[in-house]
């Protein structure tokens, strides 16, 4: 696994898993919680780290048992999870304060090591209280690093109008269907680590040249177009409840694009 540094210092695995239809019959978003998570199991035998969750998503105590009860030292875990940008959560520092108190209960560990707003909050004081309970959270070493999820650049500015911490991550849709480049160089120019939620997707003419590049390397177009998002310093965090899949989305690490093949990428 590689890792990339974020500006606070920390290490976050370059390569993550998504956990939103985990634990969820007919792998539905909108699905009933079931009482298991094989694919989470999977994903830590085959060397997965860095765990994506969010409270939305509904699954954190199914997603936190599992994580409690593998072998996998806490601190190997890189966990994140995310507050919904809705009044029970963001109206009051209280309730704020009760919603990172639960999801460090659901996880069973006395510290989460990323924590996102996974939303822009669109009143300005309550994005204030709810960054400054963060903050708070932060400094007292229960949050080790904090960011964003979904803001735009209207977003970060007025995030930065009262930050005393700098979001350390801001976590977007990044793909082929969606590039986000603007805000992409605007992330990176800023310090700010971009992550990717949803990075394989693609149009079809796209995944027959990505099919092809990956020829060169006994790669599959799935992960040249990962590793093309990983050799440019984003993060990605795909997802598959396959077990063949789940391994061959972290087997990047043994190739190297060419300057000429993200040249071909790149102009898709």
């Amino acid at each position: 696994m590689e890792y990339i540094t974020l500006n606070n210092g920390i290490k976050m695995p370059i390569v993550g898993t998504g956990t939103n239809t985990y634990g969820k019959e007919n792998k539905d978003y909108n699905g009933a919680l079931t009482d298991e998570i094989p694919e989470l199991v999977t994903a830590l035998e085959l060397g997965y780290r860095s765990i994506d969750a969010a409270i939305s998503y509904r699954n954190e105590e199914l997603v936190g048992g599992i994580l409690a009860e593998s072998s996998v030292p806490r601190e190997e875990l890189f966990i994140t999870t995310k507050i919904p940008a809705r009044e029970e959560y963001v109206s009051s520092k209280e309730s704020t304060r009760a919603a990172i108190d639960n999801s460090l209960k659901n996880f069973q560990t006395d510290y989460l090591d990323l924590l996102l707003i996974h939303a822009p909050i669109e009143d300005k004081e309550q994005l204030k209280n709810t960054w400054k309970v963060f903050e708070e959270y932060y400094e007292a070493g229960k949050l080790k690093a904090i960011g964003v999820s979904n803001f735009r650049k209207n977003h970060l500015d007025e995030l930065n109008e009262f930050a005393k911490v700098k979001p350390a991550v801001n976590q977007i849709q990044i793909n082929l269907k969606e590039k986000n480049e603007d805000l992409l160089a605007l992330l990176q120019d800023e310090g700010i680590t971009p992550v990717a939620w949803g990075p394989m997707k693609t149009e079809a003419h796209q995944q027959e040249l990505l099919d092809e590049i990956g020829k060169a390397y006994d790669k599959s177009g799935a992960q040249v177009l990962l590793k093309y998002q990983i050799q440019r310093g984003v993060v990605v965090i795909p997802k598959s409840h396959n077990r063949v899949n789940q391994a061959a989305n972290l087997d990047l690490f043994d190739f190297e694009l060419t300057a000429a093949d993200v040249e071909k990428i790149e102009n898709l």
